[in-house]
């Protein structure tokens, strides 16, 4: 995304990051790595494709504000993020990014193996 976009790509990679911070930690790491990964492999595409991209994405980072700040307000009931992926936006995905998108919600629908508690009666040293 070479020229006029790269400070408005920049300021919204940002703002989704700084966005991420109110996730849960297994979902941060994921999305933060996920959203680093696309800005990557987005770099160099035309402008065509660079303003759908930007706009999915502020679509995204609009959308997470709001969660964010519905969850703030309702700090009694547990936090919710994300939305459904409707039908049609997904006749729209070439093949490699339907692949993607399994890949991610694999990822995301894992146990959290990220800490392992047991309890035991007598000390492991």
């Amino acid at each position: 995304m070479p020229g006029p976009h790269v400070s408005r790509v920049l300021a919204l990679y940002r703002r989704i990051l700084q966005l991420h911070q109110v996730l849960p930690p297994d979902l941060k790491a994921l999305g933060d790595q996920y959203v680093k990964d696309e800005f990557r492999r987005h770099k160099s595409v035309g402008s065509d494709e660079a303003q759908r991209f930007l706009q999915e994405w502020e679509a995204y980072a609009a959308m997470l504000w709001q969660q964010a700040n519905e969850s703030r307000q309702n700090s009694t009931e547990k936090a919710s993020f994300g939305t459904a992926l409707p039908k049609e936006k997904l006749n729209d995905f070439r093949d490699e990014q339907i692949g993607q998108l399994q890949e991610l919600m694999q990822e995301a629908t894992k146990p959290n193996r990220q800490f392992s508690i047991t309890s035991s009666t007598k000390p492991t040293w």
